[in-house]
């Protein structure tokens, strides 16, 4: 085994999931995701954890919701014990096919993630952390050979965690304290966004921090009251259909109006799911430089230096004072989209430039 594994593994249960002795997790392991898997156990074993393990196929999924008739039972009781008992839930990635699911009709998997809410609510109340393993299919999709893209993952997610968090905290200090958040580019974008009375998480994959994903590497908040226009030049796979820059308008805190060059039908699906699904759950501000380029798989992409995203759905409730998550945008879908900064574009916070170019007011390249 690649001691590089055994890393990944010590870092996801160490520092990242924070596992206790006696902690009762679930590991919910990619059929790619073997080796991973192989060392998350032996991490865990060695940390006194008690463990189960689920496979999370996204062919099996496939079958199952193709088999079904779409009148799905809510929230499962069964399914629903196992993350009401759990007190963390690893999930790691490593599929074989991104775009297993892309013929699944959509009206049946709204129906299904409906259904599912309660469920998707216990795990997420877990200290639950998701990873992927660096596989060869998603080594395609990134378009690298299988070398280049671990070495790509590895470097990712092996970054001095503490010193990031110690960058990362400047911002969430200035998105504490502000009101409103402006975001413009030379493409159309001109978006602004209420942030007032929110919590921005300093996201610097670990528990610890409110941080769920390994890697991570950026500052995310729940905005609302949002206003104007947004160009997501980013490409991306959304329910495995290939989608490329997408505009969305917004008015009163809603979509009113979108396109894309490619894959509208994707972004429609998403818009239509429920009520929540046409406002904004999350504005996140990728800050994540050992991830240096587009790989078309979100949890690399989104926390990639210079880029913003912004996701339709679902807020976290991190994001909210406590006794006021109640407050939060909901959903049965959280997707992003990501827009690239690093080019004549700039982050005004209360009027103030605080990014231009993709350089933040603390860095030496700033120019604002």
């Amino acid at each position: 085994m690649d001691e590089r594994v055994r890393e990944h593994a010590r870092t996801l249960v160490e520092w990242s999931a924070r596992i206790k002795e006696g902690d009762d997790v679930v590991v919910r392991v990619g059929p790619d995701a073997h080796e991973l898997a192989v060392a998350v156990a032996e991490a865990l074993g060695e940390r006194g954890a008690n463990v189960v393990t689920t496979y999370a196929d996204a062919e099996v999924t496939r079958a199952y919701l193709h088999g079904h008739d779409g009148d799905f039972a809510e929230d499962p009781a069964h399914e629903l014990a196992l993350y009401e008992n759990a007190d963390a839930v690893l999930s790691l990635g490593g599929g074989r096919n991104t775009t297993e699911t892309a013929d699944v009709p959509a009206e049946k998997r709204q129906a299904h993630s409906r259904a599912h809410a309660g469920v998707r609510e216990a795990r997420m109340e877990t200290k639950w952390v998701s990873t992927e393993h660096p596989t060869r299919s998603l080594a395609q999709q990134a378009g690298m050979s299988a070398e280049a893209y671990r070495d790509f993952v590895y470097d990712a997610v092996f970054r001095d965690w503490e010193a990031l968090a110690a960058k990362q905290a400047k911002v969430k200090e200035r998105l504490d304290d502000a009101s409103e958040v402006r975001l413009v580019s030379g493409d159309g974008t001109d978006l602004t966004m209420s942030v007032e009375g929110r919590v921005a998480v300093n996201s610097a994959a670990s528990v610890a921090y409110d941080s769920h994903n390994l890697p991570s590497g950026e500052v995310f908040t729940a905005p609302y009251a949002t206003e104007g226009e947004v160009v997501f030049d980013v490409p991306m796979t959304i329910h495995g259909r290939r989608v490329r820059d997408v505009r969305l308008e917004f008015a009163d805190g809603e979509v009113v109006d979108h396109a894309a060059a490619q894959g509208e039908d994707a972004i429609t699906e998403v818009l239509e799911t429920d009520a929540g699904a046409r406002r904004l759950g999350e504005l996140g501000i990728g800050m994540n430089r050992g991830i240096d380029r587009v790989t078309d798989n979100i949890l690399f992409d989104e926390k990639m230096g210079d880029t913003v995203h912004l996701a339709l759905g679902r807020a976290y409730a991190s994001n909210f004072p406590e006794g006021r998550a109640e407050e939060a945008n909901e959903s049965a879908v959280h997707v992003d989209l990501i827009t690239d900064v690093s080019e004549d574009s700039r982050i005004e916070v209360d009027g103030e430039v605080v990014q231009e170019d993709g350089a933040f007011w603390f860095e030496d390249r700033f120019d604002g």
